[in-house]
Formats: C-alpha cells, structure tokens, sequence
C-alpha cells in the first residue's frame, strides 16, 4: 500500500447496530479532513439511512477498508474481501479486540501515522476449504477456523482424516476444529487447542469433545494438505461460526493454507503478546 497515494478508503459496520452512526461520522470527518474520501458499504449504509455502493464496488475503489466494531465484523469482512488483496484495519467500538485493537480516540493519530509511513502490516494466513458437489467445487475461505461437526446433538461422528493423502487419524466424538494461527484464540482455545502466534505458517487440529482421551491436537505445517470425511452419517461444516454447510455421505473436504494472505494494519508498536496477555488475563 502506497501511502502517499491513499485517495479513497472503503467502511463496514457491525450489523444491526444503528447506534454507530456516532462512530461513523466522526470516522469520515477524520479522514475527509486528510482530503481522504469515505465510502459506506450499501449494508451498513442502509443501517444509518445512508446510501453507499454494494461491498464489491466499494473494494474495487478503497485503499483499504475499515471495520467499526468488534473481532466478528473484521473477520467478515476480511472472507468477502479476499479476492481484492486489500488491507483491512479493525476499529473496535467497545472493548478491544485480538484483531480490532484500535480506539476510535486513536483514529485521527493512527491516520496521521499511515500517511507518513509509520505503521504495521500483518499478514495472516487463510483457510482454503473445497468440497466437490454435484461434479463442481464449492470453495470457501476460513480467517478462523473450519469445523466439522455433527448435524444432531445425540450423534457422534466418525471423521476420518488424511494428511497430504495418507491416512492420519479418525477422531470419534463431537468433530474437529482446523484453525488457523489467528483463530487459535478462539473456539481452538475453549476445545482445549494450542495458542499459536498468528504470523506462523501452521495450522492446528483440534478434536472436541472426543470419545477417546488419547485424541489431542496436533499442530501441522502450513505446507501440507488435509481431507477430512465421514462414512457413518452427514456432517456441517462451519466457516468462521458464521457460515454452514452441509457435508453429505462420500463428500469429502480438502482444507489447506490459502496461497495468499490477509493484510492488516496496526500502529507501529502494535504488540500481540501484550493483547493476549490483556485479553486472556494472563498473569493477573
């Protein structure tokens, strides 16, 4: 990102907030007042009773888009934003974030700081799901995680899994979280997985719940490719716990790193291991 030529930037809004409009408005003073343009995506707009250009035209014309909200809002965005190769910048409203670590009273100095070059750009790996319906690919993008789980609550489920093709382990319970270095933090955690620094080029298997207190997570390399399927019975896939689909009998998923990343952007002396500490009250 050249910042000497930043003309236009491109916002989100966390849905079904209308209260942001405060936030909103202070946003586009600031940046109108570097001669920056602000573009409201068509969603958020219609929130406020504003109008704005739907999501793909809004990237197509930002230098970068900014989130207002919360981790939930960044980690959209960063899946319908993937195909433009644009650095996305989180502003929390409320409390801070693993991703959205910025204050709205630290926006107009951070702005300041990006047009003269004094800023972070942290790039994070992707999940690249595909599942083959019908003779045709469904592919997905995970900034998280991709969980196969179970489609009723008195099931277990069999989930067989291959490593670069060759046979790896059945995990027998709940299903299995795959997450990336970022979303290690999340649900990764409460099952009991690893916390990864989220630079790394890895990605973690975690087992929940399962029947058999041999099964633990692994941490694999980001090079290598999984398949993961069940023989006994459908199963869901959830992208990012937000989106689900449906994992039929003899379908199975191939999962690995997507072969570009997400760009985000932090102040210069952004640290993360001073946010997990924060975030996970580590050493209080």
């Amino acid at each position: 990102m050249d910042n000497k030529l930043i003309k236009t930037i491109g916002v989100v809004l966390r849905p079904s907030t209308p209260k942001l409009i405060d936030n909103y408005n202070k946003l586009k003073d600031i940046f109108n007042s570097f001669n920056i343009e602000v573009l409201l995506e068509s969603k958020s707009a219609d929130m406020i009773g504003l109008n704005g250009p739907d999501f793909t035209t809004m990237s197509k014309k930002s230098d970068f888009l900014v989130t207002i909200g919360g981790d939930g809002t960044l980690i959209s965005t960063v899946r319908k934003s993937f195909d433009f190769d644009i650095p996305i910048l989180g502003v929390h409203a409320g409390n801070l974030g693993f991703l959205a670590d910025l204050s709205m009273d630290e926006l107009e100095g951070f702005v300041k700081d990006i047009l003269d070059g004094n800023y972070k750009v942290d790039e994070r790996a992707l999940l690249e799901a595909t599942v083959i319906k019908d003779d045709k690919e469904v592919k997905m993008y995970a900034f998280n995680d991709v969980v196969l789980t179970r489609t009723r609550v008195s099931n277990m489920i069999h989930v067989e899994t291959l490593v670069d093709s060759k046979p790896f382990n059945t995990y027998y319970g709940d299903g299995v979280i795959v997450s990336t270095p970022t979303g290690s933090t999340a649900y990764n955690l409460s099952a009991g997985g690893p916390v990864l620094f989220p630079m790394t080029n890895v990605f973690a298997l975690t087992p929940i719940c399962p029947h058999s207190l041999t099964q633990k997570p692994v941490v694999l390399p980001g090079k290598f490719a999984i398949e993961m399927k069940t023989s006994e019975e459908r199963a869901l896939i959830i992208i990012d716990g937000q989106d689900v689909h449906e994992l039929g009998l003899g379908e199975s998923i191939h999962i690995k790193l997507a072969t570009k990343t997400i760009k985000l952007l932090h102040k210069e002396d952004f640290n993360y291991a001073a946010v997990l500490k924060d975030k996970l009250g580590w050493g209080d």
